[in-house]
Parts: C-alpha cells; sequence; structure tokens
C-alpha cells in the first residue's frame, strides 16, 4: 500500500518537475510503453558529468552493436537526476507507473531508487558506474550490470612513483555513498604497504564539499586522490582551483578527471564499461537471457592517464616507464 501511494505521488510530482530533469520523452513514447508496441528502456542518470555521460554514450553503442535499432526495437527516455536524491525516487516512480521494459540506473543513487521502484512489478534493472555493488546491495534479484571497481592498488603505486617523498593522501568522500565507503576503507588497508598514511573527510552532501577541501588542504597532505565520488566529481573544477593554488597534485579515478586538470589516473574507461551494460541490457530485450541469469561483471582494466601540462606545474616528474606507458590526455 505505501509503495501504491508513493508511486501515485511520484506520478503527479514528475509531471511537474521531469521536464526539468534531461527528459527526452513525449506522448507518443509514454503510450508506446503502455501499449507495449515498442520496448521503453528507461535511463535514470544521477548527475551531469563527463564520467557518467561516458557510461550512457558507452551503453547506447553497446545496444547498437549488438544488433538491435532505436525507435525500432527500443525507445530511450533519457532521464537526469541532477545530483538529486528526490529526484531519482521520482525519475524511478515514472518509470514503475509507466511499465517500461528495463531500467538502467547510471551511478549507485539510480540504480538504488530504480531497483526499489521495479521491485513490485519485477521489471528487470541494469545498472552501470556502481563500484560496489555488494555494498549497495544491488547483488541480487531482477537487476544486473557492470561495476567500475577502483583500481586502487594501481593508483597507489603509481602515485609513489610519481612523488616518492610523498608521506600522505588525503581523499574527500561522501559518507552515505557506499562505494565511497567501500574505496576508502580499501585504501586505508593498502596504504601502509606503498608507505602512505591516508587522511580523510567525509561529506554529507555536495555543498559541504569546498569547506571540506580547505581543511584537508589544512592538514598539509601531499596529495589528493579522487574517488567516483559523484558530490566530489561534481565540484571538481572548483576543488583544483584550489588545490593548484595550495600546490597540492589531485589523482583523479578516471581519464575525463585527468582531462580537466588531475594530475594522472590509474583508472577505467567509461565508454567501455557502458558499452559491456548496453550488451547486456541488450540480451535481455532478445530474451535471451534474464537479469538474473547474469551476474554483475567487473571491470578493472586500468589505464594510466597523465595531463603532462599539470605534471608540470606541480613540480611531478615521471619516470620513463610511466612516460612509456600512460596515455597523454592531451594529444588526444
Amino acid at each position: 500500500m505505501k509503495k501504491f501511494l508513493a508511486a501515485a505521488m511520484a506520478m503527479v510530482i514528475a509531471g511537474m518537475t521531469l521536464a526539468g530533469c534531461g527528459s527526452t520523452t513525449d506522448d507518443t513514447k509514454n503510450g508506446d510503453a503502455a501499449n507495449g508496441d515498442i520496448p521503453v528502456i528507461g535511463i535514470s542518470q544521477y548527475a551531469q558529468h563527463a564520467s557518467l555521460d561516458n557510461c550512457r554514450e558507452g551503453f547506447l553503442l553497446g545496444l547498437k552493436e549488438s544488433g538491435l535499432v532505436e525507435g525500432k526495437d527500443y525507445i530511450i527516455d533519457y532521464q537526469n537526476a541532477g545530483a538529486d536524491d528526490n529526484i531519482t525516487q521520482q525519475i524511478a516512480q515514472n518509470f514503475s507507473a509507466r511499465n517500461v521494459a528495463l531500467m538502467c540506473g547510471i551511478a549507485t543513487n539510480s540504480a538504488t531508487a530504480c531497483y526499489a521502484a521495479a521491485e513490485d512489478k519485477n521489471i528487470p534493472v541494469i545498472f552501470t558506474a556502481i563500484s560496489d555493488p555488494v555494498e549497495a546491495k544491488l547483488d541480487s534479484g531482477n537487476i544486473t550490470g557492470t561495476s567500475d571497481k577502483l583500481p586502487i592498488e594501481q593508483q597507489l603505486k603509481l602515485i609513489r612513483d610519481l612523488q616518492p617523498e610523498a608521506k600522505s593522501i588525503g581523499i574527500i568522500y561522501t559518507t552515505s555513498e557506499p562505494n565511497s565507503v567501500s574505496a576508502v576503507r580499501e585504501y586505508e588497508e593498502k596504504a601502509a604497504q606503498y608507505g602512505f598514511v591516508i587522511e580523510t573527510i567525509g561529506v554529507m552532501q555536495q555543498s559541504e564539499v569546498l569547506q571540506a577541501v580547505d581543511n584537508m588542504i589544512a592538514k598539509n597532505v601531499d596529495c589528493m586522490t579522487n574517488l567516483t565520488d559523484n558530490n566530489v566529481v561534481n565540484v571538481l573544477p572548483s576543488i583544483l582551483e584550489k588545490t593548484n593554488d595550495a600546490k597540492i597534485p589531485v589523482y583523479g579515478s578516471e581519464i575525463e578527471q585527468v582531462k580537466i586538470g588531475c594530475a594522472a589516473s590509474a583508472g577505467i574507461e567509461y565508454v567501455a564499461v557502458g558499452k559491456r551494460t548496453g550488451e547486456m541490457a541488450a540480451m535481455i530485450l532478445k530474451g535471451e537471457k534474464t537479469a538474473e541469469e547474469m551476474p554483475y561483471e567487473t571491470i578493472d582494466t586500468a589505464e594510466i592517464y597523465i595531463n603532462p601540462a599539470v605534471m608540470e606545474a606541480m613540480d611531478i616528474h615521471p619516470n620513463d616507464e610511466i612516460l612509456a606507458s600512460a596515455i597523454d590526455v592531451t594529444a588526444e
């Protein structure tokens, strides 16, 4: 009964709010979902930044390369929550009320909301850009997808190679984000093997991040490393302004963060992550497998990305081995 009332309320609210959340839906597409003429895939993306955009791009590519044709085999209803948890729930309830064929949650908050909204109707859910599905409780039921587990040991080794004298690494993270909590725990467990101490500051919401950066700078850390924490990544350009002034290098968790000013990263490529998710979604739509029959997959093949201009400004000098194997993001 509670879920029924929540769904009814969400439909009223969604009618007023979703138009401003990146919707691609029109009345015809709603009709298709209701009548079952063409399967509708509801994509809920938690926030608007390059990493998650790349996941969505890859997801659509995976559907296409699996032989499905948009407009014929499926219709996309893309919604962006703007990093607002209330809107993620509204989007998911709207998808559920319309009986979409499949929900795709990009990032943990969106995937969790989709799974909760889909549960009563047994609508399959597929996720991407979730570092720890087990911690997020998205590892069983009518749900599957791809995990972007951070290559933490490779990142620690990279930082040690680039900053031989460094002793401390700062991490700012969202305390309610299961992926971030899990990643911080792993950093703390493994840091000593590479001679580091981890300094952490937890935040509850995006508005607290820049103050946390000031506090981290005051701790005189030797560098900072980013997770795939959306509250942090959403304000990364502002973070970098502060850390650049303080001459504290920041290491990213994937290529897009390095492109906009992080020094380097041992990270995965998010278009590839999204592409595999799209391939899995295609199997569900074709009836080849159910979400329950496909365990989630972890994509953990990492590349080294470097931003030479940033490293020079930070007086970081990569060795020949790194230069030979790394991808220079400024050369693309």
